[in-house]
């Protein structure tokens, strides 16, 4: 048995294919002066061909499992339009008259070592991308053929020293029962990609792994506890088989749940939305019994392309949107866009903090005209069906205000365009800053609704960044501090007579539903994939014991001991089988 870390969770059993390292056969002799603009003219071919191809995959991924993961995809195509990567590779090539190639491969390694030298699991992690597309650019150079995933053979696990983003594009859940890379993390991208195809994964086995993993060797992959083994005896794997089996059975049990409303055992209900992208994921969402959408993500609408949509555009997804809900709300949150999400075509400026920099409503309230047509778009699909309009990253009194008056404009606007919109549409924040959570119940008195955004709003209490791997332990939901922000927002929303609702990830995470009750929030917005999981604790859940454990858990002086504690609550759940309530 070989320990890693548990980066996609699941458990698969099968044999091992060992996926083939990358190796290149690179040409020794130096090249004429005179052969320098030729072999630019191949470098720059070799480029373009590699971008068509790395867009062709990042939209194949889209469709697949939906625009924010395939983003990964955005980073590659950056790395091709580089100054600095570039200058590299062109500057080995004029000074030292080496070919196009060896170029590449030397700043490839160049950029590789360097990354790798930093004290940053986040950024070690990143070099794996330029591995990625520097290799695609030496296939092209060198007419190779790319290392391939088989496609015509039995189901089996993966093995890898790292897997790239671009492999892990092409991995199908029908062929790849689970995944072992040695390097990588939580983090990683092919990490990102196997939780989105439920594909179990453990990852950083290099420093652990003594003997060689040959393709054939019967496999175990614990993605859960992050355990691997190798030709493991038969008591191991009929563990893991019962393991195995016990999932797929709670899988199709919980979809059986679907259509039953989520209401505690003595009668106290939650409203189950979910988190979207796209079309695509609200149809998914619908299946697994989402009742509406508590987070439509516009931003999406706006990346990838060399200008901002249109009015007509923007209106005719949100009308589909809405019309795909039927009588369920659809909360829009306008452009949540910044320094981690760039666009080109407006020029932001590069920032050495962009998380507490300018983006969202912030970049919305000076770019007036642009955040008008989204409004516009948004107005004109409410008369379609039960829209609301969300604002993110709120501070002020002062950011809610301007933004309601350019919602005016907008609806005066469609006034003297003779088009029809719902006149009274509900305006709501995410309170996902603290500032927003001290000031509660003045932000209250200016808006219809909150949405508790967990995600930021941890990483700004607790002023860590989850991304970065070196103080990731401290990023805890549970966190008293973070339960204090919540518990004040939730008062000054029920003091106000306003609706209260959280969007981000602890939304999702069924040991939080006692906090939910106790705090007398209603209404969860999820990824499609979490709604049946947390519809069932729910319905296996008494609202007066889960309170009495959220009671206990306010009093407590630490995270790790509320962690605790609603971990074992949710252990001991009592767990429903299909049509059970």
């Amino acid at each position: 048995m070989i320990e890693g870390i548990g980066a996609a969770a699941g458990v698969a059993i099968g044999k091992a294919f060992v996926l083939p390292s990358w190796e290149w056969d690179l040409p020794e002799q130096k090249m004429d002066a005179v052969d320098l603009a030729k072999e630019l003219e191949r470098l720059y071919e070799g480029i373009r061909t590699s971008k068509s191809e790395i867009q062709f995959i990042k939209d194949e991924f889209r469709e697949m499992v939906g625009p924010e993961e395939s983003s990964i995809f955005d980073a590659h195509l950056a790395i091709l339009e580089d100054p600095e990567f570039m200058n590299e590779i062109r500057g080995i090539i004029e000074r030292q008259y080496k070919a196009a190639e060896v170029a590449v491969k030397e700043a490839i390694d160049h950029f590789v070592t360097m990354f790798d030298l930093l004290d940053d699991e986040y950024m070690k992690e990143r070099a794996i991308d330029i591995k990625d597309v520097g290799n695609r650019l030496l296939k092209h150079l060198l007419g190779a053929p790319e290392v391939t995933l088989p496609k015509d053979t039995q189901p089996y696990i993966l093995v890898a020293k790292e897997l790239s983003p671009s492999q892990s594009a092409h991995l199908n859940p029908s062929y790849v029962l689970g995944i072992v890379t040695m390097n990588g993390g939580k983090t990683s991208h092919s990490a990102i990609m196997a939780r989105a195809l439920g594909i179990p994964l453990v990852s950083g086995l290099e420093s652990n792994l003594n003997l060689p993993v040959q393709t054939g060797d019967m496999m175990v992959v614990d993605g859960d506890l992050g355990k691997v083994y190798v030709n493991p005896e038969k008591p191991v794997i009929n563990h893991y088989k019962i393991l195995r089996d016990e999932q797929r059975r709670r899988k199709e049990q919980l979809q059986v749940l679907a259509s039953v409303e989520a209401v505690t055992k003595d009668g106290t209900s939650l409203r189950l939305a979910a988190n979207i992208s796209s079309l695509k994921e609200l149809e998914a969402a619908l299946k697994h019994g989402a009742q509406g959408v508590g987070l439509f993500r516009t931003e999406f609408l706006y990346m990838d392309r060399k200008s901002a949509p249109n009015e007509d555009e923007q209106y005719e997804v949100y009308r589909l949107i809405a019309e795909k809900a039927g009588s369920h709300a659809v909360v829009i949150r306008t452009l949540d866009i910044g320094g981690d999400k760039p666009l080109d075509y407006l020029q932001l400026p590069e920032e050495e903090n962009p998380f507490l920099g300018y983006r969202a409503i912030r970049i919305s309230l000076d770019a007036k005209e642009l955040f008008k047509t989204q409004l516009t778009a948004i107005l004109r699909a409410s008369a379609a069906g039960n829209i609301k309009v969300m604002y993110p990253m709120i501070s002020s009194v002062e950011e809610i205000r301007q933004a309601d008056a350019l919602l005016k404009e907008a609806m005066e606007d469609l006034d003297a365009r003779g088009l029809a919109y719902n006149p009274n549409i509900q305006r709501g924040i995410m309170i996902e800053v603290p500032a927003a959570a001290m000031i509660a119940d003045l932000l209250a008195a200016e808006t219809d609704f909150f949405s508790i955004g967990t995600n930021d709003l941890v990483q700004y209490v607790l002023a860590v960044d989850r991304m970065n791997e070196q103080i990731a332990h401290m990023y805890h939901p549970y966190h008293p501090a973070v339960l204090r922000m919540l518990r004040m927002t939730a008062q000054a929303a029920h003091q106000a007579g306003i609706d209260v609702s959280v969007c981000g990830e602890m939304a999702g995470d069924e040991r939080s539903i006692p906090l939910w009750l106790e705090l007398g929030i209603h209404q969860l917005s999820m990824s499609p994939q979490s709604l049946l999981r947390v519809k069932h604790r729910v319905l296996n859940t008494t609202a007066f014991e889960a309170k009495s454990v959220a009671q206990a858990c306010f009093g407590m002086s630490t995270g790790a001991a509320i962690e605790d504690k609603l971990t074992e609550v949710n252990v001991n759940c009592t767990p429903a089988g299909p049509g059970q309530q």
